[in-house]
């Protein structure tokens, strides 16, 4: 099935409540969903909207239980309690791919060149593949989508090419693709965690980093970075997932709500987000920040030897495609 057909204050030790939107019975089942991002981020007003949908089509025989913050456990902790039955939902992407191969092409660097290319891959063949994967090797069912901002590199400096990088040491994740990528645009990539970034920018252990705009507007990057600018290097997605525990236990007109209500947060989620977006751009800008419209194509074309190198073979020859595409 095609997702674009079917179809979080966390208080300690207790969830919130999504109340149903119709005076009916006593909840006949209660869906725990926990995720990692806070109450202000439009993944938990999603997972919201999603609880507030499928309570009223169950006319409240169906309630879910929104847990934010990791106040529920850590992403790969949830994972594997969605596997054993102690969870029954959470929102997740390409950590997947520790059970699912395929889920590395939620995130491959320069594989989606907008967000309506990225749009076609999710929610059509290629999507249904990686869906299909992931419910048989990891026994968790993706339901929904929701977009992530691309990542865009702050500086110092202007970055309009790659061949402005070079010399510039770049935070990166500990992702290898990624490293492996920056040092051939030039840039001389350096794992950290994320929590060690602010300070080793303000102390000049590093120049730069890269991130959506979302958390570099959250991380005060604004204090110690003077440019965005916009690689929009990595476009991507993540699940709404449900166990397949869980969901084997549902009759097939409660799971028939679950997608509808899952359609419905995933149409929620995506007018946050474009809203987001901007607002975020708007607000790092009065914080004083420079966007830099940096030369994508450039990045892309020398990028494309770098990450076809080494990405598994499983998706290499789909992640050809997707650059030909481009072409």
């Amino acid at each position: 099935m095609k997702l674009n057909r079917r179809l979080f204050t966390a208080l300690a030790g207790a969830a919130l409540l999504v109340a149903p939107a119709v005076h009916a019975q006593t909840p006949e089942v209660t869906l725990k969903l926990g995720h990692l991002a806070n109450e202000e981020n439009s993944w938990h007003k999603a997972a919201v909207k999603f609880g507030e949908e499928l309570a009223a089509l169950t006319d409240g025989r169906i309630e879910v239980q929104v847990f934010p913050n990791e106040s529920l456990g850590k992403e790969i902790d949830l994972i594997n309690g969605m596997q054993l039955g102690t969870a029954d939902m959470t929102i997740t992407g390409e950590s997947l791919q520790n059970w699912a191969p395929m889920a590395a092409l939620l995130a491959v660097p320069y594989a989606y060149g907008s967000l309506e290319q990225m749009d076609e891959v999710a929610s059509g063949d290629i999507g249904d593949q990686i869906e299909a994967e992931i419910i048989a090797n990891a026994q968790i069912r993706p339901i929904a989508y929701f977009a992530r901002g691309p990542r865009n590199l702050t500086s110092n400096r202007e970055i309009m090419t790659p061949d402005d990088l070079s010399g510039l040491k770049l935070r990166v994740p500990n992702v290898p693709l990624f490293v492996q990528t920056w040092e051939t645009l030039g840039a001389a990539p350096t794992p950290m965690a994320f929590s060690e970034v602010f300070t080793s920018l303000q102390n000049g252990t590093i120049d730069a980093q890269e991130n959506p705009l979302a958390l570099i507007d959250s991380a005060n990057f604004n204090e110690v970075q003077d440019f965005v600018n916009k690689t929009e290097h990595v476009r991507s997605w993540i699940y709404l997932t449900i166990s397949e525990m869980t969901w084997s236990k549902l009759s097939a007109e409660d799971q028939a709500a679950v997608l509808q209500a899952a359609q419905a947060a995933q149409t929620h989620e995506r007018e946050l987000f474009l809203a987001d977006e901007e607002r975020l751009a708007q607000g790092l800008q009065e914080k004083g920040m420079t966007f830099v419209d940096s030369d994508t194509a450039a990045f892309a074309a020398r990028a494309k030897e770098a990450v076809l190198s080494n990405v598994g073979d499983e998706i290499k020859p789909i992640v050809e495609e997707l650059f030909a595409a481009q072409e």
